[in-house]
Formats: C-alpha cells, sequence, structure tokens
C-alpha cells in the first residue's frame, strides 16, 4: 500500500487535508468520496531517504519530530486499542486517524503499511529513528515476543508523561529567572547606552570635576557605545567556537565532567540523569530486557556524555561478570541510597521494583533542590541588578547634588 496526500472539500465546503493509506490514486479517491467529500489534490507521498555511508541501511527520515507528549499519547492510544484486542494495523490505522499534525499522521501509516507487509512492529517503528528512540523499540521488541505488549505500551506511555512532567518542572521554575534576567540586561543596556549619556553630558561643559563614580559610569557607558556592538559580535564567534569544539567527543567528556562538579547545578545535573537512569533501566528490567543490553540503551538517553561514558563503563564490568552494585558503584555518580537500593533489589529479585522506588526518591530529591536553588537564585539576582541600577542613580544624583552646594554657596 501507499500512502497519499489529499486536499478535499468536505460536506459543509470547508477545505481538509491529511493523508489516507490506499493501493492506487483511483482507490484514495474512492474512499474520499465515500466520506462525502470532494478531492481536489492527491499526491503520493515520496519518503526522504538518505544513506549515511556505503554499506549501511537507507532511513526514512522526516521533517519533524513529536513531542514528548504527543508521542505519550500515541503510546497511550496504541495501549488501550491492543489492550482491547483489535489487530494491530487496525490500531495503527485508528491511531493515525486522530494524529492532527498531517506528518505523524503519514508516519503513522508508514508504519502500518510496513506491519502490512510482514515487518514486526518494532523493526517498522525503528526506521523512524528520529521519532522512536532505541529504547523505545527495544520494549516493543520485547512485549512482541512476550506477548505483552499492551503492558509495555502503557510503561512507555508512563515513562514519557513522567519525562514530559520533569521538563515541565524543570522549564517553569527556570521561566521566571531567565525573564527576569533577559529584561535586567536589557533596561541596564539602554539606560547605559541611551539615557546616561544625555544626562551626564550635561556635567562635561560644567568644568568642574566629576566624583569617581559618575566618570566610571561615563567611561563604562562610553565603552558600550564604541565597542558594544564588537563585544556582541565577539560574544556570538566564540560561543560558536565553543558548540563546535563540543562536538568532539573528548572535548564534550571533558566539559560534561567540569558540569557536573559546579556546586549546585552540577549536583542538579547529576540528580536528572540518575533519575532518568533508574526509571529506565527499571521499566527496561520489568520487560524482561538482558541486563547488559538495558545498560547499552540507558546510556543513549543520557543527556551527559560522561555520564554516558560510565554507564557503558559498568556495562562492560557487568558483561565481565560484576554485579550491577560493584559495577555503578566504580562510577561515584549515584548517592550511597540508590546503590543501597539497587543491592537490595538484586539480591531479592526485584531490581526493577527498587529502580522504580529509587528514581522516585530522587525525584523528590530533585524537585527539593530546584526549589532550594530558585529560591536563592531569584533574591540573588534581584539583589545584584539592584545594585547597578543604584550605582547609575548614584553616579547620576551625585554631581548634580555639588552643583546644587555650589549654587547655594
Amino acid at each position: 500500500m501507499s500512502v497519499f496526500s489529499y486536499e478535499a472539500l468536505d460536506s459543509e465546503g470547508e477545505t481538509q487535508k491529511g493523508a489516507i493509506e490506499a493501493d492506487s490514486p483511483r482507490q484514495a479517491r474512492s474512499q474520499l468520496r465515500e466520506k462525502g467529500w470532494i478531492p481536489l489534490l492527491l499526491k503520493e507521498i515520496e519518503e526522504k531517504r538518505a544513506t549515511k555511508t556505503l554499506g549501511h541501511r537507507r532511513r526514512i527520515r522526516w521533517r519533524s519530530k513529536a513531542s514528548t507528549a504527543e508521542l505519550a499519547l500515541i503510546t497511550r492510544q496504541l495501549a488501550t486499542l491492543v489492550q482491547a484486542g483489535l489487530p494491530l494495523e487496525e490500531c495503527l490505522k485508528a491511531v493515525s486517524e486522530q494524529c492532527e499534525k498531517p506528518h505523524i499522521n503519514s508516519l503513522m501509516l508508514s508504519v502500518r503499511s510496513r506491519v502490512l507487509e510482514g515487518y514486526p512492529f518494532a523493526d517498522s517503528l525503528s526506521e523512524y529513528s528520529d521519532m522512536f528512540d532505541d529504547l523505545f523499540c527495544a520494549m516493543v521488541a520485547a512485549g512482541e515476543k512476550s506477548g505483552h505488549l499492551d503492558l509495555i505500551l502503557n510503561r512507555l506511555a508512563d515513562h514519557m508523561e513522567q519525562r514530559h512532567h520533569m521538563k515541565g518542572k524543570i522549564l517553569q521554575a527556570l521561566l521566571y529567572p531567565m525573564i527576569l534576567s533577559i529584561v535586567s540586561v536589557i533596561v541596564i543596556g539602554v539606560l547605559l547606552s541611551s539615557v546616561v549619556p544625555k544626562v551626564v553630558a550635561q556635567f562635561e561643559h560644567s568644568g568642574t570635576n566629576l566624583p569617581f563614580s559618575t566618570q566610571l559610569l561615563m567611561d563604562i557607558s562610553a565603552f558600550i557605545q564604541a565597542q558594544g556592538l564588537y563585544v556582541i559580535l565577539v560574544f556570538v564567534l566564540l560561543l560558536g567556537l565553543f558548540k563546535y569544539l563540543l562536538r568532539r567527543k573528548g572535548i564534550q567528556i571533558v566539559w560534561h565532567r567540569m558540569i557536573l562538579r559546579l556546586p549546585l547545578m552540577g549536583k542538579i545535573i547529576k540528580i536528572s540523569n540518575t533519575v532518568r537512569f533508574a526509571r529506565t533501566l527499571s521499566i527496561l528490567s520489568g520487560s524482561q530486557i538482558p541486563l547488559v543490553e538495558g545498560m547499552g540503551i540507558v546510556a543513549k538517553v543520557s543527556s551527559n556524555t560522561y555520564v554516558e561514558q560510565q554507564v557503558l563503563a559498568a556495562a562492560e564490568q557487568l558483561r565481565q561478570g560484576r554485579s550491577l552494585l560493584f559495577s555503578l558503584s566504580k562510577s561515584r555518580l549515584f548517592s550511597p541510597m540508590m546503590l543501597h537500593m539497587i543491592a537490595s533489589g538484586e539480591r531479592s529479585g526485584e531490581l526493577n521494583i527498587m529502580l522504580e522506588r529509587a528514581s522516585d526518591n530522587q525525584d523528590r530529591e530533585f524537585s527539593l533542590l530546584m526549589t532550594l536553588v530558585i529560591s536563592i537564585f531569584e533574591p540573588v539576582l534581584i539583589i545584584i541588578m539592584s545594585g547597578i541600577v543604584l550605582f547609575i542613580v548614584i553616579a547620576i544624583l551625585q554631581p548634580i547634588l555639588a552643583l546644587n552646594n555650589m549654587v547655594n554657596l
């Protein structure tokens, strides 16, 4: 079957756009007419393929990716339909019809086409790695093998919803300080480049000796006027060079390791990565995926390259017959409480349960730490910005008061 993008008029005369699956353009038009729609435009979707290197399998690349919330919704819908006992191809078709975005609709129909061709569901998803990562595909493969695909999809949906919730929590915590910082920098920049020069210029013609604070303010203002654009340009170039250097694996590992050593911020990043590690490994372990294979998948979902390197090193220790506790303790990334819970899970045979509890504990610690950092950062930022504004006001008022005293004398 092929996938066709269409544009048609519905019974109310409104234009409808989307994608439909059919064996031929004629059949696609017939399906649209059965809905009471008038086809205006019909075009077969060409799958964009790119070959990375010779001998590598070609993979379809889509222009857009689904957000975590959208992917969680799709997964939850699939789990519900599979649990109801519907055939997988019908489930995929029903989910595609619920997708509002055309590119996701087309993607789900393409996955269904591969399933109808006889490919396993996990292999069909792996063709679209921009949307379905290794974790998703590995768990779906485990669900197909065990015959519990609905349970696996529900676990995946829970995992993605929790990840989306954590992202939202971080964004919500950082939103106000970011806005406050940007507004403060803009206000101070406008004051120093436009307002201060006009006010202070009045004192230059008076011939009086200006106070140190006023002279310093004038020098800063003159520097910003003369060199401000060059400073911004140099900053942008240095930022671009820094990002270019971070593409090198070695430099990226060193930088990410330095970030983990920062006070407070380093601890926040470390906890967020250990939460992701524990929760993801819990899902994989509960899905009967081998622990060594699961560690390799978990390493790929880490946001820190140094953490990824340490998890891969722990996986190698596991492959050599070491325990998970011993392998992870060498990295010094995990808290003693988490390590004790992992050891308890290994001894009792309930590793997935203990990892889930450990991730919940770390998640609570993460929330408390984020609240603490924001509660400290906000007043400190306000004090710094208030101090800068106070300095500007005093620097302007001092010569005014001096002139006033001279007039009174």
